[in-house]
């Protein structure tokens, strides 16, 4: 890592695994929060002197009646139209990211200065995004879902999911929502340091009307998670029905800047990814340099094919020492990915 010495470029990671196994907005505008209406204080009723002892009992009522002013009545708050009120971003709940959990692990920390780690991730969302612009024309909302998966489990799909949206996040011009679409397996939540909740499968289910009730704010700017939600045994017919379709769809239809990231099982382990690859405009497959043969890439690949992009990022790589260009990224990676 203190190696100063000029490297030869050796190209970025979606190159270098492309090459080793040869395969083929307008401003979201946040509404006033109106105040509560402050009750309008009670009118205070003058003690009126003592009558005379010749006046007659009446009098005192009638006089009390006649200059004691009638008491106004408090406002009653008219409640806000639900229907046409776009749901303020504060009002959901919001959660803080363990920056130390995310050390720990060798991951991206908002905020640190810039690693090896960091600058090979710029170089796979610089190539993600130019890709989202290339088929926008073709889908506009489409070309803003990334679904992130390996073949089998363990070779990074996780740590590569988090890491991206952290980088991604940090862009000028959009909005990252990372779902955790492992349902066998969630564990988005956890790296982050957060408690699991209700999330997208209870609204698959019916459980939950909106998935926008669902998401999570973190303390990360321009970054959003939704959980995966209560486990169900029927995840993947759930993910192939209407209802998930208009579901997925609306993820991203409701914010122009937002981009969705997808962390999906493993494409050879479960059935989910498969019919997730429908749902999106890219795939971002994983390939542990150490660990995934050629057939189950091809064999993945092949699950994959709702989803015409597929890019390669090759994970765990150990580089000679001449060849690295940022550094080892192997250095930097955490075991025990889901």
């Amino acid at each position: 890592m203190n190696d100063q010495t000029p490297r030869r470029y050796q190209g970025s990671l979606l190159e270098r695994a492309a090459a080793r196994y040869d395969l083929m907005h307008e401003p979201r505008v946040i509404p006033a929060v109106p105040e509560e209406p402050k009750a309008e204080p009670q009118p205070q009723v003058r003690a009126e002197p003592a009558p005379e002892a010749s006046a007659p009992a009446l009098d005192l009522a009638e006089t009390q009646r006649v200059e004691a002013p009638a008491p106004a009545s408090a406002p009653v708050a008219q409640p806000a139209p639900v229907a046409r009120t776009p749901r303020v971003p504060g009002a959901r709940p919001r959660i803080a990211i363990d920056r130390d959990k995310l050390a720990a692990e060798g991951m991206l920390v908002p905020g640190a200065a810039v690693t090896a780690l960091a600058e090979e991730f710029r170089l796979i969302k610089r190539q993600l995004l130019n890709t989202a612009r290339a088929i926008r024309a073709q889908d506009a909302d489409k070309a803003r879902m990334i679904l992130v998966c390996s073949a089998k489990p363990n070779d990074g799909k996780t740590f590569c999911a988090i890491n991206l949206a952290l980088s991604m996040a940090a862009e000028k011009d959009v909005e990252i929502l990372l779902v955790d679409a492992d349902f066998a397996k969630p564990d988005v939540l956890h790296r982050l340091g957060a408690p699991e909740g209700p999330g997208l499968l209870d609204v698959l289910a019916g459980d939950i009307d909106s998935a926008e009730a669902c998401i999570l704010d973190t303390d990360v700017p321009q970054l959003s998670v939704l959980p995966a939600g209560t486990r169900s045994n029927a995840d993947t017919e759930l993910l192939a029905s209407a209802r998930a379709h208009d579901i997925l769809d609306a993820l991203a239809a409701a914010n122009p800047r937002r981009i969705v990231i997808f962390d999906s099982p493993p494409a050879l382990a479960a059935s989910p990814a498969s019919v997730l690859a429908g749902h999106v405009g890219q795939v971002m497959l994983v390939v542990r340099a150490d660990r995934t043969s050629e057939s189950d890439l091809r064999e993945a690949v092949g699950l994959l094919d709702g989803c015409e992009q597929i890019q390669l990022v090759l994970n765990s790589v150990s580089f000679q020492p001449g060849g690295r260009r940022f550094g080892t990224y192997g250095a930097y990676y955490g075991e025990g990915e889901a």
